[in-house]
């Protein structure tokens, strides 16, 4: 319930808790200054002893519902004979004097929470036939005019108030149906709280799993570009070597050893290549767009491949674990590029999506055949399935299209955690 509907519903209560108080006083002041304060009749004394026990039957009722906090408006067995007395006195003292209709009026503010059901209907016409009869000038009738009137002032007076009654239980019923509606939502709103907790501790979870996971998938990488790169490096300078010493020229020498220092040089690029690798240093002063931009700027100045870089949506502070994959995958995506692509030119493109990261990166190189790789580049944890492990170990994907003579696009999508 708002705050607006517990005003409107204190204002009613407190309407039918004074009300009749109220009225009643109207009654006593108008009928006083009809007949003046000298009058000493029968209906004088019987009068002012009705007014008194009107009086207390107001404060017997008024304590009663004090007592009944909630329940007070509840129709009742006490609530009806309190309606019932209360007409009665109403009907004797419109009957002594017509201005006591007001407080027989009374009965029309609160027939729907004293009585039940279908007695509410005569309870109306009762009051109905009290307040005509006022209206008509008084009872006891006098003259066939006010009989001719009585009837139709009855009919008029009840239907009014009836249609009335209408529109208040519908109104009231609208009333508690958007009350349930209300408490309908906010228990869906404490369920998709819970949930929403329940989501984020599973996220929280994942992206731990996620990191001890990484640290051997790291491991086995870096194994695998030290078998490919570094140790076969070394082995080729060593047979380079053993050919100088037998060597039976000194042009022959150099020639070897000049293949030899070459193959020097580019083990130790492949080895700084795998030590800058091996942590993301680029995370460590700069969010994720732009060590990314850091990343494919420095590629393109070392392959002398055309590489540009862009940023889709608003960029956001991702979680670490988030930001170290989508890097990762990058790295091993621009180094496949490198090594086996033979691209003019290489586009990466960052999107953030409210919900979700996009990392595309596409190159206009010869492509390939998945299906046509060796077994190991594709089940060895450092190659392409190696970029798809590390998407769904924080539960996002990763998709590539390709095909021989056609470049490679590389897609990879995960959920947008922001850093805590």
């Amino acid at each position: 319930m708002t705050t607006k509907d517990r005003q409107i519903e204190r204002r009613w209560e407190q309407l039918h808790t004074w009300g009749p108080y109220g009225l009643l006083g109207i009654s006593v002041v108008l009928a006083v200054a009809a007949s003046g304060l000298d009058d000493r009749s029968v209906d004088w004394y019987l009068g002012w002893s009705l007014v008194g026990a009107a009086v207390v039957l107001q404060l017997w009722w008024h304590g009663t519902r004090s007592r009944r906090p909630g329940r007070g408006r509840v129709p009742s067995r006490t609530g009806t004979a309190y309606y019932v007395v209360r007409w009665a006195i109403a009907f004797v003292l419109t009957w002594i004097n017509p201005f006591f209709a007001f407080y027989a009026a009374a009965g029309f503010m609160d027939a729907d929470e004293l009585l039940p059901g279908r007695w509410q209907r005569l309870g109306l016409l009762a009051n109905a036939v009290t307040v005509a009869g006022a209206q008509a000038g008084g009872l006891p009738f006098e003259s066939g005019v006010q009989w001719i009137l009585f009837p139709a002032l009855v009919f008029a007076n009840s239907g009014l108030q009836m249609v009335i009654a209408h529109l208040q239980e519908q109104e009231t019923q609208r009333s508690h149906e958007r009350n349930e509606t209300i408490t309908e939502l906010e228990r869906t709103n404490t369920a998709l709280q819970q949930a929403l907790d329940e989501n984020a501790a599973l996220h929280a979870q994942l992206l731990l799993q996620a990191r001890e996971a990484g640290v051997a998938d790291e491991r086995r990488r870096l194994a695998a570009e030290i078998h490919d790169t570094i140790a076969q490096g070394l082995t080729g300078i060593i047979a380079q070597l053993q050919v100088v010493a037998n060597a039976p020229d000194l042009t022959t020498a150099r020639t070897h050893l000049d293949r030899a220092s070459t193959l020097a040089r580019h083990s130790l690029g492949e080895a700084r290549r795998s030590v800058q690798n091996l942590a993301p240093m680029a995370l460590e002063n700069h969010g994720l767009p732009e060590a990314l931009k850091n990343t494919v700027a420095e590629w393109g100045e070392r392959t002398g491949v055309r590489a540009e870089f862009t940023v889709a949506g608003t960029a956001e502070h991702l979680h670490d674990e988030v930001s170290a994959t989508l890097l990762r995958i990058a790295q091993e995506a621009l180094s496949n590029a490198a090594r086996h692509a033979g691209a003019g030119r290489v586009g990466v493109t960052l999107t953030f999506l409210g919900y979700e990261v996009i990392l595309d990166i596409r190159d206009d190189g010869r492509g390939f055949d998945p299906l046509a790789l060796p077994e190991r580049t594709r089940t060895g944890g450092f190659g392409l399935d190696g970029m798809r492990a590390r998407a769904e170990r924080i539960a996002g994907t990763l998709t590539i299209e390709t095909e021989p003579g056609h470049g490679t696009a590389l897609s990879a999508r995960v959920p947008l955690v922001r850093h805590e």
